[in-house]
C-alpha cells in the first residue's frame, strides 16, 4: 500500500493531521494507495514558500526559465512510459490514452517556453502625441491551481507551463482520485525545479480546495471542474477579490443543419466523428458533446 505525501518547498511532505483518504484502482476496486488530507496549516505553508520563491524565479533570466522548462519536457518524454503506466493504472486509459494525455500536457509546455522571452516592457504613445507610456510586465506571483480528475497529466501541465514561462509560483490541488502519478511526474523533474516554484498538496476540497483557494498570499486562482465546486471556488476566491479562471463542465450541443448530407464526402465524415466525441475519455471531459441537435429532416439518416 503505497501512502502519498505532499510535495512543498522542494521535498515530499508527509501528512500532518494523520487523516487519509483512499485512491481507488479502476480496474479492480483495490484500494492502492493513501492519501494524506491536507491541513490548512499545510496549505498555508506551501503558499508561503510559493510567494517566497517566486520572487527569485520571476527575476530569473527569461532565457533561464525557459531553459529549465525544456529540461522538463526532456525528462517527461524520456520516462514516458514509466509515467503513463502511472498514469494508466490510477485512471484506468489505456497505455496509448495515457501517452496522449502527456503529450498534449508536454505540447503546451513546450509552446509557453518562447514566452519568457517576449515578455517585456514597452514604450506607446497612444495616450497622445506629448505622452509616451511604458508598459511593465510583471510576474502575478503565486497561482492556485485546483485539478480535475479526468486528465491527470494534461490539465496540471497545462495549468503549470504558463504560470512559470510568465515567472509566477504555483500550488497545485490534486484531484483526490488521480494524485499517485502527479506525484511520479513531480519526483522526475523535482531537481530541475527551484525549491518552492511549484508545490503540491493533497486531500478533499474542503481541506486542501478552500483554504488554498482563499488565501491572500494567493494572486490568482485556476479551476478545471465540474461547475457546482467551480462557483464555490469562485466565492472563496471572492472574498479577497483574486481573479478565477474556471472551467466548467456543461451540456455542450454540436448542432447538424441539412447541408451536412449534401455530399457523402470527407465534411460528413468529420461531422459523424464529431458526434462520436459523446465517448472521448469515456465522456468525462469538459467538452463532451452530450446532445446533438439535428435538422429534423436528416435526422433518421443521420
Amino acid at each position: 500500500m503505497q501512502e502519498l505525501t505532499h510535495f512543498i518547498n522542494g521535498a515530499q511532505v508527509k501528512g500532518t493531521s494523520g487523516q487519509f483518504g483512499d485512491v481507488y484502482n479502476p480496474a479492480t476496486g483495490e484500494v492502492q494507495a493513501k492519501l494524506p488530507l491536507a491541513t490548512p496549516a499545510e496549505v498555508s505553508k506551501a503558499v508561503e514558500d510559493a510567494a517566497e520563491a517566486q520572487v527569485a524565479w520571476g527575476a530569473t533570466n527569461p532565457q533561464k526559465r525557459a531553459r529549465v522548462m525544456m529540461a522538463m519536457v526532456g525528462l517527461m518524454n524520456r520516462d514516458m512510459d514509466k509515467l503513463a503506466e502511472a498514469l494508466s493504472r490510477e485512471h484506468g486509459k489505456t497505455i496509448p490514452d495515457a501517452k496522449g494525455d502527456l503529450q498534449r500536457g508536454l505540447e503546451v509546455i513546450e509552446y509557453c517556453i518562447g514566452a519568457p522571452q517576449m515578455l517585456k516592457g514597452e514604450y506607446t504613445d497612444d495616450a497622445g502625441p506629448a505622452i509616451d507610456m511604458y508598459s511593465m510586465r510583471q510576474p502575478l506571483g503565486v497561482v492556485a491551481s485546483i485539478m480535475p480528475f479526468n486528465f491527470p497529466a494534461m490539465m496540471p501541465l497545462w495549468h503549470v507551463g504558463p504560470a512559470l514561462a510568465c515567472g509566477n509560483a504555483v500550488v497545485l490541488k490534486q484531484a483526490d482520485q488521480t494524485p499517485a502519478s502527479n506525484m511520479v511526474m513531480m519526483e522526475l523533474i523535482a531537481d530541475l525545479i527551484p525549491d518552492g516554484v511549484v508545490n503540491v498538496v493533497n486531500g478533499f476540497g474542503i481541506e486542501a480546495g478552500k483554504p488554498l483557494a482563499s488565501s491572500t498570499r494567493v494572486a490568482k486562482v485556476a479551476f478545471t471542474g465540474e461547475t457546482t465546486t467551480g462557483r464555490l471556488v469562485m466565492q472563496y476566491a471572492a472574498e479577497n477579490t483574486i481573479p478565477v479562471t474556471l472551467e466548467l463542465g456543461g451540456k455542450s450541443p454540436n448542432i447538424f443543419f441539412e447541408d451536412v448530407l449534401d455530399a457523402d464526402d470527407a465534411f460528413f465524415d468529420k461531422c459523424l466523428e464529431g458526434f462520436a466525441m459523446f465517448a472521448l475519455n469515456q465522456g468525462e471531459v469538459c467538452t463532451c458533446p452530450s446532445r446533438a441537435l439535428l435538422a429534423e429532416s436528416i435526422y433518421d439518416r443521420f
